[in-house]
């Protein structure tokens, strides 16, 4: 991120809890992090971590019994936690976008895809249908489909897996929102389509200076996409960095252990490294780090909540006793 430029959105301390009869369930609690004009943040962690709630808490879209009950989300310097559902509702899809695992939680199974690419630009531009059409078209192109024309008369059930996840992710850009929040948008592709999607995510940040978030359990995903890594557990951040800093040099020993357990970054014939034990229940969780009984670093300290330590390189580590703590004593 730029020095002395505002970040496109800036999340502080936010907390999103999910009030229910059997006990606070703490999804999000405490998490910061920043994202600039043309940047691409991988959001990285395992199922359960807080990613997707983080990404719903900035779009507004937490249902009852969930709410945010800390923090400030700074959308280029405006505060979106106290906004009203029409302020957001203007904001969503206009300035900020999302794009879902499912394409059809996006997309509208009786409805033509030039109805709904035009609706979603009407709704926030006021052009003439012709014009809104053409712009379609030419979003279609972008995210790399053929005959455009032939698509925006189809259905999407007409459409590969593939296909539809492109068309959602061109609905997403159909207004040049400042800020994208990506949900695992490629899980369910082919490797080849995945390529291909991240690919011209990525490009068209660089192109239209579009923020991306790309929210994913996936490392080898980030690894050839985002500029910077975020890395959750248990509801909170415990490692910023960048792509380098985070894959070659892992601070937090959960990210170790992540890194250790994918088979690319693993000697040939060698065991993958297992982290220890499972994701503890986010429902009353107990005081002081969470990893720390499934950590091999983990002492009597870690009974004690670990605070954010910002390092001279930029990097940000939740941990007593980071993997680099033996080196650099």
């Amino acid at each position: 991120m730029n020095a002395g430029k505002q970040p496109t959105l800036e999340v502080e301390d936010l907390r999103t809890h999910f009030f229910t009869k059997a006990g606070v369930v703490k999804a999000v609690d405490g998490v910061s992090f920043a994202v600039g004009q043309g940047e691409v943040l991988g959001l990285v962690g395992e199922s359960g971590s807080g990613k997707s709630v983080t990404g719903f808490s900035i779009l507004g879209l937490v249902d009852p019994p969930g709410r945010v009950v800390g923090g400030r989300i700074l959308f280029k310097g405006e505060d979106l936690v106290p906004l009203g559902e029409d302020r957001m509702r203007a904001l969503r899809g206009s300035r900020i976008a999302m794009i879902f695992q499912d394409p059809m939680m996006t997309l509208n199974p009786v409805l033509r895809v030039d109805t709904q690419m035009i609706e979603a630009i009407l709704a926030h531009r006021k052009v003439s249908k012709a014009a809104a059409y053409d712009r379609a078209r030419e979003t279609l192109m972008r995210v790399g489909i053929a005959s455009p024309d032939e698509r925006l008369r189809s259905y999407p059930h007409q459409f590969s897996g593939g296909m539809r996840q492109r068309v959602a992710i061109a609905i997403a850009l159909l207004n040049e929102p400042d800020l994208i929040i990506a949900d695992e948008p490629t899980t369910a592709l082919d490797v080849t389509i995945q390529a291909q999607i991240l690919y011209e995510a990525q490009k068209l940040c660089r192109e239209t200076g579009t923020a991306l978030i790309w929210i994913t359990h996936d490392l080898t995903v980030v690894a050839g996409l985002a500029d910077r890594i975020c890395v959750m557990y248990a509801g909170r951040d415990v490692e910023q960095g960048t792509v380098d800093q985070v894959l070659d040099h892992p601070l937090h020993p959960y990210t170790h252990g992540l890194i250790g357990s994918v088979p690319s970054r693993n000697r040939r014939g060698a065991r993958l490294q297992q982290i220890p034990g499972m994701t503890p229940s986010l429902l009353n969780l107990a005081p002081g780090c969470a990893f720390r009984s499934r950590c091999p670093r983990a002492t009597d300290r870690c009974e004690a909540e670990p605070t954010v330590t910002m390092r001279g390189d930029g990097r940000r580590v939740r941990c007593f006793n980071p993997v680099d703590a033996d080196v650099s004593a």
